[in-house]
């Protein structure tokens, strides 16, 4: 176990450099680390490479364009078979990656859901990270995020979706 057991770290230009050497540093302690760079094939290396893909228990994707832009921009950079599937590759997922798409100004706060990468069922992974970048985006920027959790809820008390329908006589197809 390290210092950072528990803990999440974001590094911006995650994927070379030093930045990507933090990355490590940060795993090694036991963090979760979140990665970003600018280019999605160095991304998917370096989380190959780093070993991280199979601690991503769930995930999820969200876009986000500035005022002067239109939210299809956004949904076409995230559903499209370039982006999803290879980032959904590289985890070892086999469920969609949950996702929002929206319209703001600088600043505006980004949510990506989140569920579990192999059973969209497993209600402690419903999760949403939140965050924001200060100067972005600008009114004709996009904003392309992903998230991925090490775990579900610490204290998920919503039950379990499975349960709640084998007790309502719903078949699970």
């Amino acid at each position: 176990m390290g210092e950072l057991d528990g803990r999440v770290a974001c590094v911006t230009g995650g994927t070379r450099g030093i930045g990507r050497a933090i990355a490590e540093a940060l795993l090694r302690e036991g963090a979760s680390v979140v990665i970003n760079g600018r280019s999605e094939e160095k991304g998917a290396a370096a989380i190959e490479e780093i070993g991280a893909g199979d601690k991503v228990l769930a995930y999820g994707k969200a876009g986000v364009v500035g005022v002067k832009g239109e939210i299809e921009h956004a949904s076409a950079f995230i559903h499209t078979l370039r982006f999803g599937n290879k980032f959904r590759d590289a985890v070892g997922g086999t469920s969609y990656l949950s996702f929002t798409n929206t319209r703001g100004p600088a600043g505006c706060k980004i949510s990506i859901p989140m569920m579990h990468k192999t059973d969209s069922g497993l209600r402690p992974y419903y999760l949403t990270h939140e965050f924001n970048i200060q100067d972005a985006p600008c009114p004709d920027e996009i904003v392309i995020a992903i998230g991925g959790s090490p775990g579900g809820r610490a204290h998920a008390r919503t039950g379990d979706r499975y349960q709640d329908m084998k007790e309502m006589g719903i078949k699970n197809s």
